[in-house]
């Protein structure tokens, strides 16, 4: 049997704050981030692999984080791929509404930072279990069609918080008790030796940071 190692490097990055939703909860709402700040993603494109696949989802936050962090980098870079699986989860009726009022309304989880129960469906909306399971299903797929590859996702703190899920093993509850920073990055290796196959978990939440011009 091969003992050869293949190691799949995803690098998830959570998209740039949103600036324009109003103290509302934006979920999937499709709104603008803020990427003026150069420092960031110039921290970022250091940090990350020259040569990757880059992925985002198809909300617009994540292709203008990808797109700030592109113009800081030296080598170029192939167009992202769109994967709707990494859109963030859909908060149905919970998106627009007071984001403070909503939580002083609902009786805080110690161990999540999360809108609620990894099972809680929003009304006209999706529970966290049900992204993990369409979040879990992609990389399954990406795994496949770029093994041994880096991987630069630049996705949602749901998503990300999903793929965590997947590397663990844990019920889905269990990663709502992950920080996930914007512009953070969260590193997982999927790894296969001969027939089978785990995850590594590297970084997670991590901040890279550039010193400011003198």
């Amino acid at each position: 049997m091969s003992t050869e190692m293949i190691t799949t490097r995803w690098w998830w990055v959570r998209h740039a704050p949103v600036t324009e939703d109003g103290g509302c909860i934006y979920g999937q709402a499709d709104l603008d981030c803020n990427c003026t700040d150069p420092h960031i993603f110039q921290a970022l494109a250091r940090f990350l692999p020259q040569e990757a696949v880059w992925v985002t989802s198809n909300l617009k936050r994540t292709h203008q984080t990808a797109a700030a962090i592109l113009r800081h980098r030296t080598a170029s870079a192939d167009p992202a791929i769109i994967v709707p699986e990494f859109a963030e989860q859909h908060l149905g009726e919970w998106q627009g509404l007071d984001r403070a009022g909503f939580f002083g309304a609902r009786i805080p989880r110690p161990d999540s930072y999360w809108f609620g129960p990894a099972h809680e469906r929003p009304p006209g909306g999706e529970s966290f279990v049900d992204l993990h399971a369409r979040v879990a299903d992609a990389i399954a797929r990406i795994n496949e069609e770029q093994s041994g590859r880096d991987v630069i996702a630049v996705a949602h703190g749901g998503t990300i918080r999903a793929a965590l899920t997947t590397a663990l093993g844990t019920p889905p509850q269990t990663a709502l008790a992950f920080a996930v920073a914007n512009c953070s990055v969260t590193r997982i290796d999927h790894v296969r030796i001969g027939g089978e196959s785990g995850w590594r978990v590297a970084i997670v939440n991590h901040l890279p940071t550039v010193p400011p011009p003198q």
